[in-house]
């Protein structure tokens, strides 16, 4: 019998993806940023965006399309704003530094913008959301991509689908509520995940290439013809979330993003970061009752009914890895080794 997967502790998993960074030239603290975010992916059950992606983010260092230690710099600034270059360095630290320039100045001004220029592929939208949330504010950030989405009827991909995290903190103790979304009813790296797991995908996730409705993750990711969710209104948000970096930016669009690379590094993206100091509007006791009582309104106020809030079954899955170990793939591990990782 063929061992599916293997576990590792999520300490370990952070100190293996430090390690390997550091041998392509990423400093310590680049690396240490870095190897937390990618390992929480997996932690919170969201191997997608995981260690899956160390592989790919070692070669783009190594044809320099990405740097291994890049210079930022905020290149424009007014009052709560500001731009950050980001040098394509690598996409979770730069992303961490962008979501610090917003809540830094929430601080001083109740809300705090950084739109990141020059960026490349950041994991998952949720770390950054989540991290403003941790500082007692709510976070919202967004992305363009490459095109890998329908929209309104179109037989090639037309938009990326752009993803969005939201996050708001619950006070003292709790974790934050987080919603994080594609504008594709899955992302691309879900549907990877149901291929390598044998699952067929639900249905009203992607075409085929001959644009036929399938169930076939691998016949999907071969077409890359995803599909938005709540056809016009996922297209119509991928839509403004486009406006909201690439444009805002006077950068790339994501069907300029592609014709420089179509790996999914997604250099020349634009990235924007926002932060709300819940402080600035309100006390933050009568913030964090209003949502538990929220919570509770919504939990109870229909007998029977279970209702799993926006990242919970993170939290949930975090509890019990850091108990049992992570899971990683046997098509991961295999691809990791290529690189040295020590698993």
């Amino acid at each position: 019998m063929v061992e599916m997967e293997t576990r590792i502790r999520h300490e370990a998993l952070v100190d293996a993806i430090r390690q390997v960074l550091a041998r392509e030239g990423v400093t310590e603290s680049i690396g240490r940023i870095e190897a937390d975010l990618m390992a929480e992916a997996d932690l919170l059950g969201v191997p997608s965006h995981g260690v899956r992606m160390l592989p790919g983010l070692v070669k783009a260092i190594r044809d320099g399309r990405c740097k291994a230690n890049p210079q930022l710099v905020v290149t424009r600034e007014r009052g709560a704003t500001c731009v950050l270059d980001c040098d394509h360095g690598t996409g979770r630290y730069t992303a961490v530094q962008a979501m610090s320039h917003a809540v830094a100045r929430a601080g001083q001004f109740g809300v705090g913008v950084c739109l990141a220029l020059n960026t490349t592929h950041w994991g998952r939208a949720h770390a950054y959301a989540c991290r403003a949330a941790q500082a007692g504010m709510i976070g919202l950030c967004t992305t363009n991509a490459i095109p890998n989405m329908l929209a309104w009827g179109s037989t090639r991909p037309l938009l990326g689908n752009n993803p969005l995290a939201i996050a708001a903190p619950r006070g003292t103790g709790r974790a934050p509520i987080v919603l994080d979304m594609a504008m594709s009813q899955a992302a691309v790296g879900k549907i990877g995940t149901y291929l390598r797991e044998g699952k067929s995908v639900p249905p009203g996730w992607g075409l085929d290439a001959s644009g036929r409705p399938t169930s076939d993750a691998a016949a999907i990711l071969e077409s890359g013809k995803l599909l938005p969710f709540g056809d016009h209104k996922g297209a119509g948000l991928a839509l403004m979330m486009e406006l909201l970096t690439g444009a805002l930016a006077g950068g790339l669009l994501s069907q300029e993003i592609i014709q420089h690379d179509s790996s999914g590094l997604d250099p020349n993206a634009t990235k924007l970061f926002l932060a709300l100091d819940v402080g600035a509007f309100v006390d933050r006791e009568r913030f964090a009752q209003r949502v538990e009582d929220l919570i509770s309104l919504i939990q109870t106020i229909e007998p029977g009914l279970e209702i799993s809030l926006p990242g919970g079954r993170g939290w949930q899955t975090r509890d019990r890895y850091l108990i049992e170990g992570i899971p990683i793939h046997a098509d991961i591990a295999a691809s990791l080794r290529t690189i040295g990782f020590p698993l």
